[in-house]
């Protein structure tokens, strides 16, 4: 049996948070290029954000590292108040792969205890179908479509969560057209960014 593995890294909750995005859990350190949430290079997430917020997809990627710009990335989700982790806190790996499928939840992310911390934040957003499981299991709601949002309450704040489509490169769409759903959220929170898509 696979060992368990613990979260490498901490929350990234900025003090002005209005929204949190929860992946699953990141892929093991071999296939990181930076030491930050969505770290392979060929996952696209960094560049859905360039393309939204800068109309580049590049915005965010230093070509000739193959890495991406974490101190910018990092400045950029403070100023927008942006926060980030993932739905467990420990895994298994069953195949040795980054696959949602792949991964046994040992344990959850006390999702609670992240909302306490970001009390300005009114939207979450899971990045994909574990996510949103997890999610909507803990919360004893129904899931929304891709690209859509449900209403919930957490003691007494009404908060909407998004589902969005993972920005994994085996999720099959084109980066494009997951920017666009991505814009249209941010957009709907009164974040808009500069694409023009």
């Amino acid at each position: 049996m696979n060992e368990v593995e613990q979260h490498p890294l901490q929350p990234f909750l900025p003090e002005n948070t209005r929204i949190l995005m929860l992946g699953s859990f990141p892929p093991s350190r071999r296939r990181w290029c930076m030491d930050f949430f969505y770290p392979n290079f060929i996952n696209d997430m960094w560049r859905i954000f360039g393309i939204v917020f800068f109309a580049d997809k590049e915005h965010f990627v230093d070509k000739d590292r193959a890495v991406f710009r974490r101190e910018e990335i990092v400045s950029f989700l403070t100023e927008k108040g942006i926060a980030l982790y993932d739905t467990a806190c420990a895994v298994r790996r069953t195949k040795n792969t980054a696959s949602d499928k792949d991964l046994e939840i040992v344990t959850p992310t006390d999702i609670d205890a992240l909302l306490h911390r970001i009390p300005s934040c009114a939207a979450v957003v899971t990045t994909g179908q574990k996510a949103t499981d997890v999610f909507t299991s803990h919360f004893g709601m129904r899931p929304p479509k891709l690209g859509t949002s449900e209403p919930f309450t957490f003691e007494g704040r009404h908060m909407r969560l998004y589902r969005m489509p993972s920005s994994s490169r085996a999720y099959p769409m084109k980066v494009e057209n997951k920017a666009l759903q991505y814009e249209k959220m941010f957009s709907e929170l009164g974040m808009n960014g500069q694409s023009k898509l």
